[in-house]
């Protein structure tokens, strides 16, 4: 068998650990008023729930209605009191969070500009339980983040789920043409039913323009969705450009939690594939899990100890293995020998350079592998999966790895 890597994937991450990223909103005031901020100023929405009876209107700075005379006490009060008077007469504000890598909160108004302190202290009153629940949310949602890091095996599918599902086309048809009806009147009165059927001449033709361009979008999926069907279907049997093709669309379609970089080959009679994987280093894999403290709206971070640190390096590196090695064996049928190594960048010691250290490397068979109970994952430990397999790695109990030279391809 010989390899040449030559094709790499640059697979994105699906999930970004990103303590820093905005996206924590809620609205501030009774269900039913909001308040929006846009190109066109403020305005102010209410109604009344499950009534579906609403109005809108502009309001200025201040909070108010355009028109209504703002006396001299009201144009000298604070913001931050402005925002009090109108939280305090049931209006509504719409506020983003921010949280830090410490776990500090910053409270910025729906347009982005930040609060001051004394806006932020005005929202916390008014919406405690609010302001609780959606960072509770949040720390629920990053400490799944990092759990899921050792547990990125537990999607892989079976090697009998092999075939291609075709997906429909999504997107609509433009709604039916509905012409313009005549009124009584326009028999009575020839220019008005004629400029009526100009005008629904006009938009049979701006439907029928539409419909095309639909019908067109659709015809390109679906000859596309046929194309990799066959592809998947027949191609991936003995076809090297359909298996690898299909190979690097499966590997993108994982939701990979890093940026993760794959090199692979097919083997001269294409039943065996190399693989090397591009792993992260152990500084990129997060340090600490977050908690929310029961008096203080803000997440409170704890720093794992550094053997469990290496513990979910080494589940997770592992893990990305098992998962290469589910989409090969499900994905080509006609493959029936996998060689998988993994590496990372380090530092040689001894000279300050870079090098790729190898952490494992991994020969499995198509036998091999359909002897995992692919029904429950979740009872599978990749670590010990992998040493079922000819395995060639030096790691301790607690995952510090050694370097090794990968299985030599012939």
């Amino acid at each position: 068998m010989a390899f040449r890597f030559q094709r790499r994937i640059r697979l994105a991450p699906g999930v970004r650990l990103n303590l820093s990223k905005r996206g924590l909103g809620l609205s501030v005031g009774p269900r039913g008023a909001s308040l929006s901020v846009g190109p066109g100023g403020v305005h102010g929405h209410a109604g009344v729930p499950g009534t579906g009876l609403a109005y809108r209107r502009k309001l200025d700075g201040s909070g108010k209605a355009q028109g209504q005379r703002k006396g001299a006490s009201g144009s000298r009060r604070s913001a931050a009191a402005n925002l009090e008077a109108l939280l305090g007469e049931g209006g509504s504000l719409a506020v983003a969070l921010e949280v830090d890598d410490s776990g500090q909160v910053r409270y910025f108004h729906g347009d982005g500009t930040p609060m001051s302190d004394a806006e932020a202290r005005v929202v916390r009153r008014h919406a405690e339980q609010s302001l609780r629940e959606q960072l509770q949310a949040y720390c629920d949602r990053l400490n799944a983040d990092l759990d899921r890091l050792g547990r990125l095996h537990e999607q892989t599918p079976s090697p009998e789920s092999n075939g291609y599902v075709v997906s429909e086309f999504a997107q609509a048809p433009p709604p039916p043409f509905q012409p313009q009806s005549p009124a009584w009147w326009h028999t009575l009165w020839p220019p008005a039913r004629r400029r009526l059927e100009a005008r629904n001449a006009c938009l049979k033709m701006e439907f029928d323009e539409r419909y095309r361009a639909w019908e067109w979008r659709k015809a390109e999926h679906d000859a596309a969705e046929f194309s990799r069907f066959r592809r998947e279907s027949d191609g991936v049997w003995d076809d090297p450009d359909a298996m690898e093709a299909t190979l690097r669309e499966r590997l993108e379609e994982i939701d990979w939690p890093r940026e993760t970089l794959v090199d692979f080959d097919l083997g001269s009679d294409i039943s065996t594939i190399a693989v090397d994987i591009d792993l992260p280093g152990e500084g990129e894999i997060p340090d600490q899990y977050w908690a929310m403290p029961p008096k203080q709206l803000k997440l409170s971070p704890r720093r794992l100890s550094a053997t469990r640190q290496r513990e979910l390096y080494r589940d997770h590196v592992h893990g990305i293995a098992f998962r290469v090695l589910g989409a090969v064996f499900a994905r080509l049928p006609g493959v029936e020998e996998a060689r998988v190594s993994g590496y990372r960048q380090a530092i040689d010691p001894a000279t300050g350079g870079e090098f790729e250290q190898y952490l494992y490397s991994v020969k499995v068979t198509r036998e091999q592998w359909e002897g995992i109970q692919f029904d429950s994952l979740d009872r599978v430990d990749p670590v010990a999966a992998l040493e079922t397999f000819t395995l060639r790695r030096d790691m301790t109990k607690t995952g510090i790895f050694r370097d090794i030279e990968p299985l030599k391809l012939i």
